[in-house]
């Protein structure tokens, strides 16, 4: 490089520095624009040697990039100076406008710092301005919108033996200012390249997680769903697979006009809105196109929106009617007998005994009673009816100190009173046995009384109201249930159902009859389901005395 001595500079050189700085701008990479800078330096600014020192994240500078000396190269590239001893070094010296050089006079001091270093001891220089092995000039390197310092540009051995005049120095300098543009740019693109593969890849991910979740969600062979949370359109339906579409035999296109509560059986709404707000699982009745109802279990789960909460609710439906049906039929079998399908003993009393309580309703003279809550069978401390406060006792979820009242609970069941109809409506118990029935099984086998109970079975079963229990007791024993009737009524329906009874029944080819004793029992809140059972079966036995044994049988 020509020296300041020389009053023009070489056209060629110039154009020599402004391609080096073209080219380091226009470097691929981060380490091609290193090395770029590195090797400017040598081919137009007239240095032997020249190395890029540059500030890691932790604040320590590596050796990136080296030219000049292949040897020199390769025994320090990559070796770390410390932050510390770094600034140690661009803290003293001669300061040549943002340059740093430290002559072989105060070098020394540097020779034992973790700095890597290439430099050589030589003869004393012979005049003012001879460079000497051991100088060092610095150039620091700032870029980045802080104007931090990004590194530092070392030289070494000016071809022309001299240390750098004012054009030089100027040059270095401006090179430096430039190359720490360049290096701060290639950082960036290095930077915005690494995102742009990382969001590259994360996009590869999430596209085959997508895809992973269509599949899953298409192809499963149970029903799904995905539902639309909160606000005006909550629980609308935005998308369901084919096994969904089959279950509810529903085109997808229709499916996405409803939402769940369009679907459900109205009885079961209260049990989605709860799973439907909380997540969860339930069981519950969906509608099918053909107006019909199939049993499914619900899973839901709420995917939630990191910004805006939860957003969507995604729906696992399962087809359980085959199991409901079994379910329903062990249930029905439990409660019901086997032969008739009328409700069992024990149906029947758990039917009376939901009726009842313990406490015996008021009566004209009033007075303090002894309540038992007939839904829980849990005493409350007694009361007085005729106050109108609230007493404090024991709840019948075992809470202590609650105000209790047995009427906010229980409607009490009343019966009439005397043997006249007093226009009291109760619920009267029919107890009734059948007449000459095991003279049937004698005579004709087990499998005629089957029959008769069967049929008897039916005609009493068709002789009452909807909404009356008929049950079989045991045996050739029966009991109806009938709600809302006077003492005139009961009569009324004994006389009717006795006279559907004695009717001739086919049983085994023949047509046999049996004969019916009815005894009216009257259920009120006070007796146990036993209690009614039992005054009803004795004024059947009442009854069935009082009748001719000639007229207890119809034949």
């Amino acid at each position: 490089m020509e020296t300041e001595s020389e009053p023009y500079v070489q056209l060629a050189s110039l154009r020599q520095l402004h391609k080096v700085m073209a080219d380091m701008n226009a470097a691929r990479s981060l380490a091609d624009t290193l090395q770029t800078v590195a090797d400017g330096v040598v081919s137009a600014l007239g240095y032997e040697l020249a190395c890029i020192n540059l500030v890691r994240p932790d604040g320590d500078l590596v050796v990136a990039a080296f030219s000049g000396n292949p040897a020199a190269e390769a025994l320090i590239t990559g070796r770390v100076g410390s932050r510390e001893s770094w600034e140690r070094r661009l803290a003293m010296g001669e300061q040549w406008g943002d340059l740093i050089f430290i002559p072989h006079t105060e070098g020394w001091i540097l020779d034992d710092d973790d700095v890597p270093q290439w430099y050589t001891d030589g003869p004393a220089p012979r005049f003012e301005d001879e460079w000497h092995p051991s100088d060092r000039l610095f150039a620091p390197m700032y870029g980045g919108p802080g104007g931090e310092l990004i590194g530092v540009l070392s030289v070494d051995r000016p071809r022309n033996g001299r240390r750098p005049g004012a054009w030089g120095r100027e040059a270095l300098q401006m090179y430096a200012f430039q190359a720490g543009i360049a290096i701060s740019n290639a950082r960036l693109r290095a930077n915005m390249q690494r995102a742009l593969v990382r969001l590259e890849r994360e996009q590869q991910a999430l596209r085959a997680s997508e895809e992973s979740f269509r599949q899953a969600f298409e192809y499963a062979p149970s029903g799904m769903a995905i539902a639309e949370m909160g606000g005006d359109q909550h629980g609308r339906i935005l998308r369901t697979n084919d096994a969904l579409c089959r279950l509810l035999g529903r085109p997808a296109s229709a499916m996405r006009r409803y939402s769940f509560s369009d679907l459900v059986h109205p009885e079961d709404i209260g049990t989605l809105l709860r799973t439907s707000a909380e997540g969860g699982r339930a069981e519950l009745r969906l509608g099918r196109r053909d107006g019909s109802y199939v049993w499914v279990s619900l899973r839901n789960s709420v995917v939630a929106d990191a910004a805006d909460g939860p957003r969507f609710l995604l729906t696992h439906v399962e087809d359980i009617e085959e199991r409901k049906r079994r379910e329903l039929q062990l249930a029905h079998r439990a409660s019901h007998d086997s032969l008739t399908g009328l409700p069992n003993s024990a149906e029947l009393r758990a039917r009376l005994s939901s009726r009842l309580c313990q406490q015996r309703p008021q009566s004209a003279h009033g007075g303090v009673l002894e309540t038992v809550d007939a839904a829980y069978g849990h005493p409350v401390v007694p009361f007085d009816p005729y106050d109108t406060g609230h007493d404090f006792g024991l709840r019948p979820d075992g809470a202590f100190g609650e105000p209790y009242d047995a009427y906010d609970h229980h409607v009490h069941t009343i019966a009439p009173e005397g043997d006249r109809d007093d226009g009291t409506k109760g619920l009267a118990v029919l107890f009734c046995d059948l007449d000459g029935f095991k003279s049937i099984n004698d005579r004709f086998g087990h499998n005629a009384g089957d029959a008769v109970l069967i049929e008897v079975a039916r005609r009493l079963g068709n002789g009452v109201r909807d909404g009356d229990t008929v049950a079989r007791l045991g045996g050739d024993e029966f009991v109806i249930l009938a709600d809302g009737l006077g003492r005139a009524d009961a009569q009324d329906l004994a006389v009717r159902l006795r006279n559907e009874i004695i009717q001739p029944i086919r049983a085994e080819g023949r047509a046999v009859r049996v004969g019916a004793s009815f005894g009216i029992g009257w259920a009120h809140c006070g007796m146990t389901a036993d209690e009614v059972l039992k005054s009803a079966d004795e004024r059947m036995y009442v009854e069935k005395r009082s009748r001719p044994k000639q007229h207890r049988r119809a034949g």
